[in-house]
């Protein structure tokens, strides 16, 4: 168990030295963007489905 959590530990640091913070910010940023748009076309969608509900 201890050699898993030494394995883990390793990597860990090996993975945040490969990887750029600039990418990884920019790739969250990305996906906040899209699950944005995505709620804007449901938010529109819903209001246009309640409008022809009463109209």
């Amino acid at each position: 168990m201890k050699n898993l959590s030494f394995f883990s530990l390793i990597l860990i640091l090996l993975l945040s030295l490969s990887l750029s913070s600039c990418a990884v910010v920019g790739d969250i940023f990305e996906a906040g963007m899209w699950v944005g748009i995505i709620g804007v076309v449901i938010v529109i969608a819903l209001v246009i489905w309640l409008l022809k509900k009463l109209f």
